[in-house]
C-alpha cells in the first residue's frame, strides 16, 4: 500500500457520487448486514479473488477495513445504494491507488438480485468519471475472468482496451482461473465523452 497518497486529504470519509438512480457512498456499519448479503451470494462471487462470505462477522470485518485503508489513502471503496431507500446493493472500488503513477485498479460487484438492470454499468460509469476527472488520474485497469462476459462487456461499452491475457491468474473454487486486463487513459475517456 502506498501510503505517500494524497488523494482527497480534505475528506473525513469517501465523497458521495450521485447519479440518476444511484448513490455511491460512505460504508458504515449499519450497512453490514447488506455487504453480507452481497459478498456471501456464489454467483457474485463466482468471478471475485476470494470465495463467498459465510459469517456477517466476516462482513463487519470488510466494512472496517475498508475505513481503515481510506485513511491511509490506499484503496477507496464506496457502497452503491439505491436513492430510493439507500440499500446497499454492491460495492464499487478503486485500489493499488499511486499518486506517483496517477493509477488505480478498478473493481465492482453487484447483489445478484440487481443485475440486468443497468446498475453496474451506472456505478461503474459514474467511478471512472470521478477518477479521472475529482482524482485527476491518468490510468484505471482492471482483471476480468474471461468467463465474465458481463463485466467485460461493461468495462468495453466505457471504452476500456483489453492490453493482455494472464493464464491461471488465480486459483478458486479448485481449478486455476484466467484473467483478462484492461486498461483506460484519460485522454481516451476525455476522447470519448467528448464525442458522446
Amino acid at each position: 500500500m502506498n501510503s505517500a497518497n494524497n488523494f482527497l486529504p480534505e475528506h473525513p470519509h469517501l465523497p458521495t457520487i450521485v447519479t440518476s438512480r444511484l448513490h455511491l457512498r460512505w460504508l458504515t456499519p449499519a450497512d453490514i448486514p447488506a455487504l453480507f448479503t452481497v459478498f456471501s451470494d456464489p454467483a457474485v462471487m463466482r468471478y471475485w479473488s476470494r470465495t463467498p462470505m459465510t459469517a456477517e462477522a466476516e462482513a463487519a470485518a470488510l466494512q472496517a477495513q475498508i475505513a481503515e485503508y481510506f485513511a491511509s489513502r490506499s484503496l477507496f471503496q464506496w457502497g452503491v445504494a439505491r436513492r430510493t431507500d439507500d440499500v446497499v446493493i454492491g460495492t464499487c472500488t478503486l485500489y493499488s491507488l499511486s499518486s506517483t503513477n496517477q493509477h488505480a485498479g478498478i473493481g465492482y460487484a453487484l447483489s445478484s438480485a440487481h443485475w440486468r438492470q443497468g446498475y453496474g454499468s451506472e456505478a461503474v460509469a459514474a467511478l471512472v468519471e470521478f477518477a479521472f476527472t475529482e482524482l485527476s488520474l491518468h490510468r484505471l485497469e482492471a482483471d476480468v475472468d474471461p468467463r465474465n462476459t458481463a463485466s467485460r462487456r461493461c468495462l468495453e461499452r466505457l471504452g476500456f482496451q483489453q492490453e493482455g491475457y494472464q493464464r491461471e491468474r488465480y486459483y478458486l473454487y479448485e481449478e486455476w482461473q484466467d484473467a483478462v486486463l484492461y486498461g483506460l487513459l484519460r485522454s481516451e475517456y476525455r476522447l470519448a465523452s467528448s464525442l458522446g
